[in-house]
């Protein structure tokens, strides 16, 4: 830790050396029998981590790439598609939609608060929708959508297909693929899986298929069709990033290694540890209801008064951990904590410490130690 910087972003997180290492292996061909290997690894990788029996896929593309894929796969110009928006990037979503062609059926939440089944249960009433487009985990505000696995009988009881956006969350918390419903899963590579960022995941149910089978004028580099023609061969229809590939395949081996329920246990744990610590020092946490707290993004309300930007500045410049602020609209109002992939006591602590000195650095009155008093509490009763 003393040689490089604590990076506590919301993504992209901290990569284990070995996932590094991992992307040090020799260039292969991507039409050869060592590609067609590595492609079946990380394909049985992702299946896991996913919990689905359902097809798997790697895009050379950030979150907002598979997210983009995801829409114009499924959505055609004038379908209905249901959004809930409740921060920056499920507005963006909307935005994909729009650009799209579809029809977004906004619903508008209070940031802070998470959608609910009843209002999307209200909004598919007497429509004929195509989809249901959810933000699991609005990496934003700090707000989960817990309702999730209800969303998801909505939509398979309406006939729509329910589109999820777990690129924060996949990996940190739960979110069985095919239990909940899920026709269309993205994830990205730099958050709870703990590898570099530029990969994006999707996985894509049978009854997503029925509906992308349909779709005219998909996208030429994101056409899930032709993903699904190469994927016979075990392949990728363009030249897919060697490196992150090899770096994911490893990233997912430490994830099975570890096991996903102990994996999501520690993530709950430590976020756990933050909020307590937070409130010890005298901060609030930005979600409304304890119940729609994130635990891999950890969104802290700002003390009146106190320059955000000069704590994130003393956070990094002066004791060696990075974290963000707010996005949008609460951009100088907020403080973002990823808690995510390589996350333990260790890395809790060290940040916990950091905030602590940087706001008693610019003046805010707290009792330096409580905050890592209260985290260390929390620890010792889940030891």
């Amino acid at each position: 830790m003393s040689e490089r910087k604590l990076i506590m972003l919301p993504g992209p997180t901290n990569v284990p050396d070995r996932v590094m290492k991992a992307m040090t292996k020799p260039i292969i061909s991507h039409r050869s029998v060592e590609f067609r290997r590595l492609f079946e690894e990380v394909e049985e990788g992702l299946r896991y981590v996913f919990q689905t029996k359902n097809d798997v896929y790697v895009l050379t593309a950030s979150g907002t790439g598979g997210v983009e894929c995801a829409i114009n796969n499924v959505v055609s110009p004038g379908d209905n598609v249901v959004i809930p928006t409740f921060g920056v990037f499920s507005e963006r979503a909307k935005d994909q939609v729009l650009r799209r062609g579809g029809m977004p059926i906004e619903l508008t939440i209070e940031w802070g608060e998470a959608p609910t089944v009843e209002r999307i249960r209200e909004a598919l009433e007497g429509r004929e929708i195509k989809a249901i487009l959810i933000v699991y985990n609005e990496t934003s505000t700090g707000v989960i959508v817990r309702d999730l696995p209800k969303i998801g009988e909505a939509a398979k009881d309406s006939g729509a297909l329910l589109i999820v956006d777990a690129i924060s969350v996949l990996g940190g918390d739960k979110l069985p693929i095919d239990e909940w419903n899920v026709d269309v899963c993205v994830t990205g590579s730099q958050k709870c899986l703990a590898c570099p960022p530029g990969l994006s995941m999707i996985s894509v149910s049978e009854r997503a298929w029925e509906v992308i089978e349909k779709t005219p004028a998909r996208s030429y580099y994101f056409d899930l069709i032709e993903a699904k023609k190469h994927k016979v061969e075990k392949e990728t229809p363009f030249t897919p990033a060697l490196p992150l590939y090899y770096a994911l395949n490893e990233a997912l081996k430490i994830v099975k290694e570890e096991g996903l329920k102990k994996r999501i246990e520690r993530h709950a744990i430590c976020a756990k540890a933050f909020y307590e610590a937070i409130e010890a020092i005298g901060l609030k946490p930005f979600p409304k209801a304890e119940s729609v707290r994130s635990n891999t993004v950890i969104a802290i309300n700002a003390p009146q008064g106190v320059n955000v930007s000069e704590v994130l500045k003393l956070m990094d410049e002066k004791y060696g951990v990075v974290i963000a602020g707010g996005m949008g609209k609460l951009k100088r109002s907020m403080f973002r904590i990823g808690c995510m992939g390589m996350i333990s006591q260790e890395e809790v602590m060290i940040t916990i410490n950091a905030l602590e000195r940087a706001l008693n650095d610019v003046g805010f009155r707290l009792k330096l130690g409580e905050g890592i008093k209260a985290a260390r509490s929390t620890f010792s009763r889940h030891a």
